[in-house]
């Protein structure tokens, strides 16, 4: 095992970042998700020897995801909702104009928002997909389904947002909408 470790170090930690990345959108909380990591990373050593070679992030992302599913069996009930927290985790933004500023806010908000909204299953493909990166194939074999299946999951995602995100604009009625940057957004 101690021969390994160099070797796991090299592979494993440079997609730390996406780990982390992954198991912070799953568990919405911050310390939560140090802790699916922490153990992720734990498990993936121990088992780096099943490791066949090739690009380890979705190796390490199968991990992750397995990870947040035994851990929210012993620590959360699935219904459990934990607000993501802008405070913590603010966005670099190299707009000066503040009505930018906050038009882009209130939309990064609208979409987090609608994110947090979707089921699990859809949840984790668009979070591989969208801001990981990864193919059809790479989130099918993290996610251990079809590929087909992965398509269909992002198509009903993708249609779910965009209901969840135009059931919002709608709620912002012509008298509490403001108008900024050719834009409505609500206040």
């Amino acid at each position: 095992m101690q021969a390994l470790v160099p070797v796991f170090e090299e592979t494993v930690l440079p997609h730390l970042d996406a780990a982390y990345n992954l198991a912070r959108w799953l568990t919405r909380d911050e310390r939560d998700a140090e802790d699916v990591v922490q153990e992720a990373f734990l498990r993936a050593l121990r088992h780096f020897h099943t490791f066949k070679g090739g690009d380890a992030r979705p190796w390490l992302l199968a991990i992750v995801r397995n990870t947040f599913y035994t851990w929210r069996k012993s620590n959360r009930s699935p219904e459990e909702e934990i607000l993501f927290e802008e405070e913590k985790h603010p966005l670099a933004d190299e707009a000066p104009d503040p009505e930018i500023l906050l038009v882009r806010e209130t939309d990064r908000q609208l979409i987090r928002n609608a994110l947090h909204q979707l089921p699990k299953e859809f949840l984790e493909v668009i979070v591989l997909r969208e801001f990981e990166e990864l193919s059809y194939k790479q989130i099918a074999e993290i996610v251990q389904i079809p590929c087909g299946t992965v398509m269909s999951r992002l198509a009903r995602a993708r249609k779910r947002l965009v209901q969840v995100l135009l059931a919002g604009k709608n709620e912002c009625g012509p008298a509490k909408c403001q108008v900024a940057d050719s834009r409505a957004t609500c206040p």
